[in-house]
């Protein structure tokens, strides 16, 4: 089973489905948490959504209708089309997906909220757009705005930079502050944290992972290893203290999300292989990173 759904992973046609009815559910929940815990709350997201929910409040204290799906698309639409070139076609193509689905939801959704306790609002709604986010993320694409930006970058220099979009956003939130109040701003402030924490969580493109194979075959592991990725691997010579045996370490440092199947490809060439897995903090020199479809 397990295999079937490796192959059909492959198929470039399910992929595309699969990663279309994930942005569809990623604008959807957004649309519902927009309804169902921000605004009951007053509550600003990160980003350019976050942009365009604070122009929407700013402009209706001057009573002008300022739709909160125009400034989405505003904002969206010029920095798609900034980052078609640098970025991925692909890429680009499921993010205004996504956000064009979010301007249109908002505009004919609208839900209930579920709690009148602004914390579980706060608590419930944030880990929850992280994962929209995220959903989006693992599908190729992203949620726009200030995505384009952090992906873009992040290709560049191989790292995430989730944390640095927080640092923005909180700008954002001071500015919020100072015109609809620091109560409103900080709730949003904690909002935006659980949301980011939840997405450096679960999208783990940019982690990188030490593995280390013990190994009495140690071409078996290098051959296994190379069909399945292109990363290289150092090859130590080690001597067992229990069973005075030669070994080998072969010690290679991959993305976390080919871990996995490195290992199991490894493990199917030399079943008595021993695996050792231990996060790596830092990686300085050529590392090849797998470009965006």
């Amino acid at each position: 089973m397990i295999e079937f759904f490796k192959r059909l992973n492959r198929n470039k046609a399910f992929r595309l489905i699969l990663s279309l009815a994930m942005v569809c559910v990623s604008a959807f929940l957004q649309v519902y948490i927009i309804n169902v815990f921000m605004d009951p709350c007053n509550l600003i997201s990160g980003g350019f959504t976050g942009i365009a929910l604070f122009m929407h409040k700013a402009f209706a204290l001057f009573h002008v209708d300022f739709t909160t799906s125009a400034g989405i698309l505003l904002l969206n639409i010029p920095a798609a089309l900034l980052c078609a070139k640098a970025i991925s076609k692909r890429f680009v193509l499921l993010s205004t997906i996504q956000f064009s689905l979010v301007s249109l939801l908002l505009t004919f959704c609208q839900f209930e909220p579920l709690f009148t306790d602004q914390v579980l609002n706060i608590l419930f709604g944030g880990v929850l757009w992280g994962f929209s986010i995220s959903l989006a993320l693992k599908a190729g694409g992203s949620t726009g705005g200030t995505d384009f930006i952090a992906q873009y970058v992040s290709n560049k220099i191989h790292k995430g930079i989730w944390d640095y979009v927080f640092y923005f956003n909180c700008f954002m939130y001071v500015c919020y502050g100072f015109v609809f109040g620091w109560k409103e701003a900080g709730y949003s402030i904690i909002f935006q944290f659980l949301s980011t924490k939840t997405i450096s969580s679960l999208y783990q493109r940019y982690e990188q992972i030490t593995i280390e194979f013990t190994t009495a075959k140690p071409q078996l592991v290098i051959d296994s290893f190379m069909s399945c990725c292109r990363h290289g691997m150092s090859i130590i010579e080690a001597h067992g203290a229990y069973s005075n045996k030669k070994f080998y370490i072969c010690k290679t440092v991959v993305s976390s999300y080919q871990a996995r199947e490195v290992i199991d490809q490894v493990r199917k060439a030399d079943p008595k292989v021993i695996v050792n897995t231990y996060k790596t903090a830092n990686f300085y020199g050529n590392f090849y990173q797998q470009p965006i479809e």
